[in-house]
């Protein structure tokens, strides 16, 4: 998203600077403030901050298992955020976009886990939801991950995707 954030919100700018830490290869590090942050939060906090960072903390794990632990947070606080409270945080930002790439990382960790009927549940609900990708390189960038991971599903291979998010497994 190129919006600028309505107003400053200590908790997203965390989760941001944690998770360019993990990019940068102190995925360890990131992981640690990343569940710090979680702990502050807590299961019945913000779900846009518990989204944002389960997303972003699954991302963080080369180990399918955790990856789907936190990417079912993810789903299910994106569930509880509403338009408004999205909107308040980035005035450009719609709860539409976040679901295909919630259901993508599902499907990916589920193939990656070798369940294959849940792996096709979740990316047919991600390509069910692709219309709301931006025609942006984000939006591109994710129908190709839809594409790789439908086929990968459907030669039911397990092998990390090269083009997968996060640590290398």
């Amino acid at each position: 998203m190129t919006a600028l954030p309505t107003s400053p919100d200590a908790t997203m700018e965390a989760i941001g600077h944690a998770v360019e830490e993990g990019r940068t290869g102190d995925t360890a590090s990131a992981r640690r403030k990343l569940l710090d942050l979680w702990s502050t939060i807590g299961v019945t906090g913000d779900p846009l901050h518990r989204c944002t960072l389960a997303h972003h903390l699954a991302d963080l794990h080369a180990d399918p298992a955790p990856a789907l632990a936190w990417d079912i947070r993810a789903l299910d606080a994106a569930d509880a955020v509403t338009e408004q409270r999205a909107q308040q945080h980035h005035a450009g930002l719609h709860l539409a976009g976040f679901y295909p790439s919630l259901h993508l990382n599902l499907a990916d960790d589920y193939r990656r886990l070798g369940s294959f009927d849940a792996a096709t549940e979740h990316i047919t609900a991600a390509e069910e939801h692709a219309h709301a990708l931006s025609r942006d390189a984000y939006g591109s960038v994710l129908r190709t991950a839809l594409d790789e991971v439908a086929e990968a599903i459907r030669r039911r291979d397990t092998a990390n995707r090269a083009s997968a998010p996060g640590p290398a497994a």
